[in-house]
């Protein structure tokens, strides 16, 4: 029997792989040029081609492993029922279990939950955790639902989830709109499910769980404590002191405010804040556990006493040494950037600036620190608290602080070495330490079968 010899790839097919939309095409995946999922593997493939990375990890990592999507009744406190549909994207798990967060949000969609999944994928390999990256969500607007509502929609959702979640396989975590006690019903549900495999691991299934109920010390604070560690390492670099700059916030929810609470203590000033409800500014300073304890109260910045009332414009154009926003996904854009006026962007949430707005950041001299080291925090003290649970441990805050700050540390270190090395902005360079972890693993797993 004659064999056939494969011919050489032909160097035009091969170049076309230097881009997203390529690679997507090639393995049949569609995605709007303007996704978030799109703006995600364009990073990733960028970052590869620095590394000169095999063609293989291309296609690997540009399309998630598994996708569940699910539709669910709940019924209403009024005796209705409402047909809900959830979505669980475990993208890659090369380096451990699947690991990310739940959100409950009306936006929520399969397009952003794939590029959060990336996401988490290249974050867990920059901080060197082991972990693989998902996210998962459901399409509601939880504060339009009672509490006993939102615990039946949680309930569902987790059984509907069933062994595609598990302390070995895929830990879920808060997100938007979801908290520690809807941690505390995930788990719950999870272990009685009536497996033993199941009882015995049911702490485990889930992080951000309350304190009492197998949660670590600092996971309330930990994406918050994590920018302010990235910061410490890489401001002075820009010749800016962690303890004197001045900032702004986009968003003052978990991460804004505890970031802006956090910066307050070394000494920085916070000059303004931008939430869904308002802004406020004031030059002197805003306090920031004030206006915590009044966005606790009231659900948001506007009517704050301690500040006055402005325009959103009036925050993007406050000069500050650093802004940082702490909200959704993809709200700077270019014609935002244009208009802000700091040295340095920290990304406290995911992607928040979007790649056309960057350029403009960049071009005006800008330094944007990427959400993949910022807010690497919250995911790191998730380790930690899967770890405890594993083990039967409780670690004190002190610990807790001590092993974080090393893990942010040596990945803020990480990237800027790789950016000297390779001549390159943060961004890239935050990916290029992801996946130079990630292809040796792969080099060394090799490919089953």
């Amino acid at each position: 029997m004659t064999q056939t010899r494969k011919q050489p790839p032909d160097p035009g097919v091969v170049s076309r792989l230097d881009t997203a939309e390529a690679v997507l095409d090639e393995i049949g995946c569609r995605s709007e040029p303007d996704s978030l999922y799109l703006c995600t593997i364009n990073e990733i493939i960028r970052a590869a081609k620095v590394l000169d990375l095999p063609r293989r990890l291309r296609l690997i990592l540009a399309q998630p492993k598994n996708e569940l999507t699910m539709h669910f009744p709940v019924p209403m406190d009024d005796g209705t029922y409402r047909l809900y549909t959830g979505i669980r994207v475990q993208h890659n798990n090369v380096l451990g279990p699947y690991k990310g967060g739940i959100r409950f949000h009306r936006t929520v969609s399969i397009d952003h939950i794939r590029a959060l999944a990336a996401l988490m994928t290249v974050k867990c390999a920059l901080v060197r955790l082991p972990f693989g990256g998902a996210k998962g969500g459901v399409i509601v607007d939880p504060t339009t639902l009672s509490e006993d509502e939102v615990m039946r929609l949680t309930r569902r959702f987790t059984s509907a989830l069933g062994s595609n979640i598990g302390p070995d396989y895929d830990i879920p975590a808060p997100d938007v709109g979801t908290n520690c006690q809807i941690m505390a019903w995930m788990a719950d549900t999870y272990a009685n499910l009536n497996e033993p495999d199941r009882r015995l691991g049911g702490q485990g299934v889930v992080t951000g769980k309350p304190l009492v109920f197998g949660g670590s010390h600092g996971r309330e604070k930990a994406t918050g404590q994590g920018v302010v560690y990235v910061l410490e390492q890489l401001l002075p670099q820009l010749g800016l002191d962690v303890h004197s700059l001045t900032f702004s916030v986009l968003g003052f929810g978990n991460v804004g405010s505890w970031t802006a609470k956090l910066l307050c203590q070394h000494g920085a000033k916070c000059k303004a804040v931008l939430d869904h409800t308002g802004a406020v500014r004031r030059d002197t300073g805003i306090d920031a556990k004030a206006l915590a304890k009044h966005v606790a109260k009231h659900g948001g910045v506007a009517g704050f006493a301690g500040a006055d009332a402005v325009t959103p414009d009036d925050v993007y154009t406050c000069p500050v040494d650093v802004f940082i926003p702490a909200a959704l996904e993809q709200m700077i854009t270019p014609e935002l950037a244009r208009r802000m006026d700091c040295r340095v962007v920290a990304e406290a949430a995911n992607t928040p600036v979007t790649p056309a707005a960057e350029q403009h950041l960049l071009e005006k001299g800008i330094q944007v620190l990427p959400a993949i080291l910022c807010n690497a925090g919250g995911v790191t003290v998730s380790y930690f608290e899967w770890k405890q649970n594993r083990q039967a441990e409780t670690w004190g805050p002190r610990l807790v602080d001590r092993r974080l700050k090393a893990h942010m540390v040596a990945a803020a270190h990480r990237v800027k070495d790789i950016a000297k090395q390779h001549s390159c902005d943060l961004r890239t360079a935050a990916y290029c330490a992801a996946l130079d972890h990630i292809a040796e693993v792969y080099r060394i797993r090799g490919i089953f079968p």
